[in-house]
């Protein structure tokens, strides 16, 4: 079975890009060319990784609405998160 290396896009990486990255990686990077990348703050801090655990039937539930909302399962999450905290308590 063969394996091919792709990149986030799910384009095919060739051999010859692999050299290329891997002797620019050996050389090193100026940090100067650097861009701001990354992930932006949400909030005054940043942000921890909370591990949930969802059964099936929610879990698809969350995907089927970020698919709808052109969203990430985690925003569905946090947003479902600050409407409940928000709201009246029980």
């Amino acid at each position: 079975m063969t394996t091919t290396n792709r990149t986030s896009k799910g384009r095919p990486v060739t051999g010859e890009q692999i050299e290329a990255l891997a002797s620019q990686a050996e050389a090193g990077y100026d940090q100067r060319l650097r861009g701001t990348g990354g992930r932006k703050p949400m909030g005054s801090a940043a942000a921890r990784v909370v591990p949930v655990r969802l059964d099936p039937d929610l879990d698809q539930a969350v995907r089927a609405r970020a698919l709808a909302d052109h969203a990430t399962t985690s925003d569905v999450i946090r947003h479902a998160l600050r409407a409940y905290l928000d709201g009246p308590a029980a």
